[in-house]
């Protein structure tokens, strides 16, 4: 597995419109062969704060994401909502076992 947390900070004024962006890709992610869990969790003591959970089958899988159109949709539409660049922390899967998700 390839798993990736995307950690935002968006800015306050944004938060639903980032919300209601975020959902559309998230929703469209899941039906991706390649795309094992997309979560979209928000901090609750920081609502402007959010993580992306996203796995992926492979590498390559990320990769072919990131040329979906709704991906892309996402990208240019949040581009401005950020408070911060946002920043992907790459995870090894210890468990369950790859074969067990």
């Amino acid at each position: 597995m390839h798993i990736i947390h995307v950690c935002v900070h968006v800015k306050k004024d944004t938060i639903e419109d980032f919300k209601q962006a975020t959902m559309h890709n998230a929703r469209n992610s899941v039906c991706e062969a390649g795309v094992v869990r997309f979560d979209v969790i928000q901090q609750q003591d920081d609502p402007a704060r959010f993580v992306l959970v996203e796995v992926y089958k492979t590498p390559e899988d990320q990769l072919l994401h990131k040329e979906t159109g709704h991906y892309q949709t996402w990208r240019d539409t949040v581009a401005d909502m950020m408070e911060e660049p946002r920043k992907g922390i790459q995870y090894t899967n210890v468990y369950p076992d790859n074969e067990n998700w």
